[in-house]
């Protein structure tokens, strides 16, 4: 991981984001932030720590991307190939790690990246 100033906007979304059972969207973000810092500074920080190899990104099923802690991954390799889960109830993204998804391309197909997002209800909701 590169070396980048630790700034309080920085420490701040990595707190939010560590202590979070859930995938955050950038307006859950900047809504717990409470003006700490403005919506431009919040995407170049969680871009910043996407890029480093920190959090990742998932598109939930109603498109809208969110942002959640990396348990393994370095800035050069991601392992991202676990289920995450889209509560249609409560919204609620939940990275399961447990479960690894597997499937088989035709030939020649080269695989960059994966994005496994399943939906129903959470057993919160149940």
């Amino acid at each position: 991981m590169k070396h980048r100033r630790n700034t309080t906007a920085t420490a701040e979304i990595l707190n939010l984001l560590s202590q979070s059972k859930t995938a955050l969207s950038h307006a859950n973000i900047q809504q717990s932030l409470d003006g700490l810092c403005n919506r431009v500074t919040i995407y170049r920080v969680l871009d910043r720590l996407t890029e480093d190899g920190v959090v990742h990104k998932i598109v939930n099923i109603d498109g809208v991307v969110v942002y959640a802690i990396c348990h393994t991954c370095t800035s050069k390799e991601h392992h991202h190939n676990h289920l995450h889960f889209s509560c249609e109830k409560c919204h609620a993204v939940t990275c399961l790690d447990n479960i690894e998804p597997s499937f088989k391309l035709p030939k020649k197909y080269k695989v960059n990246h994966v994005n496994f997002t399943v939906s129903g209800i959470c057993p919160l909701c149940c």
